[in-house]
């Protein structure tokens, strides 16, 4: 068996710092999210996934897939969002066995109503507080760590 590699003093503070970081900032926008709209966190996500793809719709176990949830979970978010009139869900017309989540003009205008409320907290709890080469820095090193979690994609 192969020895660990501990992490050293920089690299467990900037691995604590992240986690921190990730935790508050979560925390902070999707409270502001839910302050400001009555959205939770899994409407908007939900709702601004299917505003972002041709015809507002996705196929269940795609959407489930793109918001990296268990198709239970997309499937309980999906009826209680269907309850409140921002979605319905139909079954598939391309092969019967699996259903499409579509966006609702009801679904479609709280995303409107939220959307400024929420880009201003994602501004003010993280973009403003970056000069314009850490945001650089910090997208650079996303796009790193989502190509090494996702290969092929």
């Amino acid at each position: 068996m192969t020895e660990p590699r501990w992490l050293d003093e920089a690299e467990d503070r900037a691995w604590r710092g992240f986690r921190r970081m990730i935790g508050l900032l979560n925390l902070q926008v999707y409270r502001d999210l839910a302050d400001g709209s009555g959205l939770s966190e899994p409407d908007y996500d939900v709702l601004s996934t299917l505003s972002e793809t041709p015809g507002q719709l996705y196929r269940v176990n795609r959407l489930a897939e793109r918001l990296l949830w268990s198709r239970s979970r997309v499937s309980h978010q999906v009826t209680r969002m269907e309850q409140r009139g921002l979605v319905e869900r139909s079954g598939s017309e391309s092969d019967g066995r699996g259903s499409t989540v579509t966006l609702t003009r009801a679904g479609r205008r709280a995303l409107e109503a939220a959307a400024p409320g929420h880009v201003e907290s994602v501004r003010t709890n993280l973009i403003d507080l970056l000069t314009k080469q850490e945001l650089a820095t910090l997208e650079r090193i996303s796009r790193k760590v989502v190509t090494h979690l996702t290969p092929g994609q």
